[in-house]
């Protein structure tokens, strides 16, 4: 069993903050979005001490939030329920929401408390332990792109900017990297940054990213997995809400705008050995043998693993050339045109930058679909070829390598997958599979306003 907290955490909690009101307790389904229940100071330490009952359909709902009854876990089995048990560390004040309100993370368990294999907490887990056994562990951290929006949509239903906080207009220029930008939104960002700070987050540095409104800050890297998907998940919340006291909707859609740069979540990694020294060390800018043979177990497995880096039909909009994001699985040494990119630094920072998840992706199956690839790349002294110097889209569009083009063909390509099988669980990718068709035959069952532009005249 996981590490399940104390009741003791509760109660210091509680004690530490007589103004807490209400807590929202958390759960995380594959399709990454934050559900769960509002319950009152009264009932936290029975949570603690007790877990929480949900229905296990939760498991498998889609993106909306609705059934998928083909997975067979809604009426197939009498939706029984299963046990929330909350997650160390992160219950947390959530001041956007008011002082009087916190939040915690819980992982899904069975009733007899063993993990329950759907939850994505517990696929992540499993991946961990294989590095576990062979005495490693892994580094990451997730850099995630967004925008910040109106969420009042155009005379004609489009998406529009946001104006910064107590101006008039919204940015209009690209102005990458642009000083004026953040000083525009600083309102914003100096309040997302001492939230973050209550919450634990470790936030840093922010830029303005290649698109007008578009942003991107960076979490600290750690050697705790579990727990920076946990800090992507609170941190894409945190930004979400307080976006929305100021006016403001922050999306993580992988592309919102059909002209603009798409969002991506960028996954940082590298290997510590038992002693925590990072292996993946040396002078040479490619790395070490072993961490050569990591991009190899990723450049032989990104396929089969897209549709969890591109889990949404929006998704697929963003992977185009000269774009920043990338197009095939291929390696190389500080360069932002390839998807496995080896970023410039000293000898002791040597690591891989991951660049296929969107920002859209669900932060714990992108990192265990990424550390699988790793691992088994490891394991099996995968040969990655050599680097691509520069042009990496001129080498994508010959490369043998290649990933799916559609949310169809990616699907398929998981549901296939037999290393991904042996890493994340068979039953766990069968529900995954299964959830992602009722979502794609749900998407494409609707007629858009697209249809109407292109064809009601037309044809």
């Amino acid at each position: 069993m996981q590490n399940i907290p104390q009741p003791a955490d509760a109660l210091e909690f509680l004690e530490a903050n007589p103004e807490i009101e209400f807590i929202e307790v958390i759960f995380t389904s594959m399709a990454g979005v934050p559900r769960g229940k509002r319950v009152r100071r009264s009932e936290l330490l029975n949570i603690y001490e007790n877990g929480r009952l949900l229905p296990g359909s939760m498991l498998v709902v889609d993106v909306t939030g609705q059934d998928c009854e083909e997975t067979g876990l809604v009426w197939g089995n009498g939706d029984p329920d299963f046990l929330l048990r909350p997650v160390p560390g992160t219950l947390v004040k959530a001041p956007w929401l008011g002082e009087g309100v916190a939040q915690v993370i819980t992982s899904m368990y069975n009733l007899d408390d063993t993990p329950n294999d759907l939850d994505p907490r517990h696929v992540l887990q499993r991946v961990l332990d294989r590095f576990a056994e062979i005495n490693l562990t892994p580094v990451v951290a997730c850099e995630i792109e967004y925008y910040l929006v109106d969420p009042v949509r155009g005379p004609r239903g489009e998406l529009r900017l946001a104006p910064p906080p107590g101006k008039a207009n919204p940015p209009d220029l690209i102005d990458v990297f642009s000083l004026r930008d953040i000083q525009d939104y600083a309102p914003f960002f100096k309040e997302l940054w001492r939230l973050a700070d209550i919450q634990g987050i470790p936030l840093e540095a922010v830029i303005s990213e290649y698109a007008a409104g578009q942003v991107e800050l960076t979490l600290h890297h750690g050697p705790d997995a579990l727990r920076a998907a946990d800090e992507a998940l609170m941190y894409k919340r945190l930004a979400r809400g307080l976006a929305a006291t100021m006016g403001m909707e922050a999306t993580f859609m992988a592309k919102p705008f059909t002209h603009s740069a798409g969002s991506s979540m960028h996954l940082h990694f590298s290997i510590n050995d038992d002693a925590g020294e990072n292996i993946f060390a040396s002078e040479n800018p490619q790395g070490t043998l072993v961490m050569r043979h990591a991009i190899g177990g990723l450049r032989e497995t990104q396929a089969e693993a897209f549709g969890i880096f591109a889990p949404n039909a929006n998704s697929y909009r963003r992977y185009r050339v000269n774009s920043y994001a990338p197009t095939a699985p291929i390696w190389g040494v500080n360069n932002r045109s390839v998807s496995l990119r080896v970023p410039a630094g000293p000898p002791k920072s040597r690591h891989v930058e991951h660049r296929f998840a969107g920002a859209d992706a669900n932060p714990y199956l992108a990192l265990a679909a990424m550390l699988a690839g790793v691992h088994h790349g490891i394991i099996n002294k995968v040969d990655p070829g050599p680097p691509v110097e520069g042009d990496g889209y001129k080498a994508a569009a010959s490369s043998p390598h290649q990933v799916p083009g559609n949310w169809y063909a990616a699907i398929d390509a998981l549901d296939k997958s037999d290393i991904l099988r042996d890493y994340l669980g068979s039953r766990f990718v069968d529900m995954y599979c299964a959830v992602k068709r009722v979502e794609q035959d749900r998407f494409f069952s609707e007629v858009v306003s697209l249809d109407y532009d292109w064809y009601l005249k037309t044809v």
